[in-house]
């Protein structure tokens, strides 16, 4: 994948020509998938009800199926035998770490309270969101803004083991607890942690396994030239493929709930937008005070600002229903994340220090 240098510099114009179609307007062709999706849900009758005929880890066949594409050519371009300066990097975990299951569950929890009080289905929603850490399109957003493919992979790995041990206790300790302790009112729900490590181990386990044994094959076989010049290249486009098909299969799936209550969505919007935003922008700051550097810091940023709507869904559906306010929460999260975090790709690549040369990546 070629990736533009940043705006302003004397490659920019070169650059932007040596693009794809589909890698130049990306941001147009996410937003007609989206547009796409929600037509279908909304005049195809009994497409919902198709599309959830048949699940993978709780999350519909074509969905799943979606993920795995995307993630797949991602995946694949992993430097696997690199990643041990990743975890040597202390900084980069516990950063990453406090981010994510410190500082995002409690900004999403305050955010929820702040701007949702009188909405308690649409706040716990939130609030479910705020548990379930990335471990998908992250990785495409991180590629597309020239982070460190190697840690992606990495604080991926260390989101979906927190995200299988933590998840139920946090879930109690941010619904039960803390509310408890506020003089708020509690949430009873009860999360499956098997259905949380299956959900991990599908949606990472099987594309990790296929990227991992892919690029070891492939060099033994033919050679690191080979693999990342001419193999890459031919399956690079899939990632954004499979993300588009997502796209429009996540909101199919739930089209006719997201335009038949527009006012409940933009209140769920609210907060959502401010949550991208401010992970961003403190992960951005965080990743520069540490000195990380800017692939790193890129990477760092876009874990800790993306979530796993899919599990979120998933969950709440699970826990409180398909037509649950809870539900509607986790479905409208896609809807805000997918055009903020596109948008920030630009900004993180605006950020991007001017190098001499331009980065062709495969």
């Amino acid at each position: 994948m070629t990736t533009p240098a940043p705006a302003g510099t004397p490659a920019e114009t070169a650059v932007a020509a040596r693009l794809s179609t589909l890698d130049r307007f990306l941001p147009v062709w996410i937003v007609a998938a989206m547009l796409l999706g929600l037509a279908l849900g909304r005049f195809v009758p009994g497409l919902d009800s198709a599309l959830e005929a048949v699940e993978i880890g709780s999350v519909s066949l074509p969905i799943a199926l979606g993920l795995l594409l995307m993630m797949y050519p991602v995946l694949a371009k992993v430097r696997y035998s690199e990643t041990s300066r990743v975890t040597a990097d202390r900084r980069l975990l516990v950063a990453s770490l406090v981010l994510n299951w410190v500082l995002g569950p409690a900004l999403m929890f305050a955010l929820a309270w702040l701007l949702l009080p009188d909405l308690p289905e649409y706040r716990t929603g939130l609030i479910i969101v705020g548990l379930a850490r990335c471990i998908a399109m992250v990785l495409i957003w991180n590629d597309l803004a020239c982070g460190d493919r190697e840690a992606a992979a990495v604080l991926v790995a260390l989101n979906s083991v927190f995200q299988i041990v933590a998840f139920a206790a946090l879930g109690w300790f941010y619904l039960q607890v803390l509310p408890s302790w506020l003089g708020l009112p509690t949430t009873s729900a009860d999360f499956s942690v098997v259905a949380i490590a299956v959900s991990v181990l599908v949606f990472l386990g099987i594309p990790l396994a296929a990227g991992y044994l892919t690029r070891v094959v492939g060099e033994r076989t033919r050679g690191r030239d080979w693999y990342e010049g001419t193999f890459l290249p031919r399956i690079g486009p899939l990632a954004l493929y499979g993300l588009l098909f997502t796209i429009v299969m996540l909101f199919a799936l739930q089209g006719d709930a997201i335009t038949s209550q527009p006012l409940d969505v933009a209140r769920i919007a609210l907060p959502l937008l401010a949550y991208f935003l401010v992970m961003f922008a403190v992960s951005w700051a965080a990743g520069a005070r540490l000195g990380l550097g800017y692939p790193k810091t890129a990477t760092l940023a876009f874990t800790a600002a993306g979530n796993n709507f899919e599990l979120a869904i998933a969950v709440a559906i699970g826990t409180f229903g398909v037509t649950s306010g809870q539900a509607l929460a986790g479905v409208v999260g896609p809807l805000i994340e997918v055009p903020v975090l596109v948008a920030l790709v630009y900004v993180a690549l605006r950020l991007r220090p001017v190098e001499p040369s331009v980065e062709v990546r495969p």
